[in-house]
């Protein structure tokens, strides 16, 4: 397991230099002035040189790049030229509301989506796999953005239950706690569940209906076991690495897709926050951003491939 996990690590800081390079020279060595940019077509040639001093840009692009990979390693992302604040902290506030959204999602998916690929697989070419089958159908047609919408009009305009949007904190010195800040979080979670539980409930059936034709489960049957037994833990065991491959992605999704809903729910979120960095051409805070969401992707990756290996031991021996 030593080696697997350093084999694993390896390829994950070996990525994650790389990604660093690209997202360095995509956002950094695109050809323009990225002061100027900032600054606008009306700037001062005098305010333009201030504030590439300020950026550093007037320095070697590898100087440049080791001090910006440096940073990001040690947390140090320089500052924001439009909220003139520490990219650090702004990133840290957003994450508060964009990681629990992301994870309320995925916890919502992964029960909705498990339940309903089993339970459809279970009942295959019967009433309740095809009910399973029209409703996954319906959420991969139906766009996240537009079901929030319906969300906020049923169960905040119309039956006032839930919020229709902002976030009030996580507790009381902000102005809300945490029931209240679960409750902001609900229809977007919702919204951002529906169609990666769609995804989900298809792969899961798929999956058990494959792993039902083994031979390995006509003799757990031949033996005595229950259906549910032989259901739930053999089968779904058996399924789980396709489908945690799938989690991964989606889980992985969840994280990088919530400008939308944030922007839909006006939640103060990192999706909001890349929003409003694109349109203040925060160049600075773009670069930071992307760089995290990349590095969430590739960490996600990670922890799905550690996950393999604790499933299927098998796996940790194919990888060394």
């Amino acid at each position: 397991m030593a080696r697997f996990l350093l084999h694993r690590l390896g390829l994950f800081a070996a990525t994650l230099l790389l990604a660093s390079a690209v997202v360095f020279a995509l956002l950094d060595l695109l050809p323009g002035n990225a002061a100027q940019v900032m600054l606008g077509e009306s700037a001062t040639p005098e305010a333009v040189r201030a504030l590439e001093q300020k950026m550093g840009l007037d320095r070697p692009a590898p100087e440049r790049y080791a001090r910006w990979a440096l940073g990001f390693v040690t947390g140090e992302f320089g500052t924001s030229a439009s909220y003139d604040a520490p990219i650090g902290e702004l990133i840290a506030e957003r994450l508060a509301v964009t990681l629990p959204l992301a994870l309320l999602a995925m916890v919502l998916t992964t029960l909705v989506a498990l339940a309903a690929g089993v339970y459809a697989a279970a009942h295959h070419g019967r009433p309740g796999d095809l009910v399973v089958m029209a409703a996954s159908q319906l959420g991969l047609a139906v766009p996240g953005f537009w079901f929030g919408i319906l969300l906020v009009l049923l169960f905040s305009v119309t039956l006032g239950w839930f919020p229709a949007g902002g976030f009030p904190g996580w507790t009381k010195d902000e102005g809300g706690g945490l029931w209240d800040g679960l409750q902001a979080l609900l229809l977007p979670a919702l919204a951002l569940a529906a169609v990666q539980a769609a995804i989900l409930a298809r792969f899961t059936r798929s999956a058990v209906l494959e792993v039902l034709r083994e031979d390995f489960v006509r003799t757990a049957r031949a033996k005595g076991l229950t259906p549910r037994a032989v259901l739930w833990r053999h089968v779904l065991r058996n399924a789980l690495v396709p489908i945690v491959t799938v989690m991964g992605l989606q889980f992985a999704n969840l994280v990088t897709g919530t400008v939308v809903i944030e922007n839909v729910f006006a939640l103060p979120g990192l999706g909001r926050l890349v929003f409003q960095a694109i349109g203040n051409r925060d160049l600075p805070l773009v670069q930071a951003l992307v760089m995290l969401l990349v590095a969430a992707v590739i960490g996600i990756n990670l922890v799905v491939d550690l996950l393999y290996g604790a499933i299927d031991p098998r796996l940790r021996r194919a990888a060394t």
